[in-house]
């Protein structure tokens, strides 16, 4: 990632520091996978989890003031109350999938899951997921560089690219053909 350098010392500069400083120690990220699978009520978490009440209750309620969750009373029992995911929460699954398949691949011991996470609609296992440029090409970490904010879409030989469309939900990225122009 050649080029400039990101201020590494300037907290403020970067959405890392940020979003580690909600998400970055183990049982957020699993209170959060939990959440994912359907989880909602805070002695499900503690059963499922194995986690002691009091963090669970810390983490729980630091989620909760970061907006990843909210907090509802139960439809059946206004007594009780429920944890579920905000739209802020579920922009986090990328980061679980990637995390996960990190954790596959470079695992201390192989991982053969069961269930496995598949495409609602044909229930195939879905592929890894990917850095994609603005049209959609797959990127790797060679394919990637760091400019100021003024020189972006200006080409290393001085031409001005203009952004594609944006690739949005259910839009289809044909892999081979991106594998097919990138080897030409």
């Amino acid at each position: 990632m050649g080029g400039i350098r990101e201020p590494l010392r300037e907290l403020i500069e970067c959405g890392l520091p940020q979003a580690l400083e909600v998400m970055g120690e183990r049982w957020s990220f699993m209170i959060l996978r939990a959440s994912f699978n359907g989880l909602k009520h805070f002695e499900e978490f503690l059963s499922e989890l194995g986690i002691a009440r009091n963090i669970l209750s810390n983490r729980l309620a630091k989620l909760v003031d970061h907006g990843i969750l909210k907090r509802e009373p139960c439809a059946d029992d206004r007594r009780k109350i429920e944890y579920r995911l905000t739209e802020k929460g579920f922009d986090l699954l990328p980061a679980m999938i990637s995390l996960r398949q990190w954790g596959q691949k470079y695992g201390s011991e192989f991982v053969s899951e069961d269930p496995v996470l598949v495409d609602e609609f044909d229930r195939l296992p879905i592929g890894p997921v990917s850095i994609l440029s603005h049209n959609g090409r797959i990127l790797g970490h060679t394919d990637l560089h760091m400019v100021r904010r003024a020189d972006v879409g200006r080409r290393a030989d001085g031409t001005v690219a203009k952004p594609a469309g944006a690739l949005a939900k259910g839009d289809v990225v044909d892999i081979e053909a991106v594998k097919r122009a990138a080897a030409s």
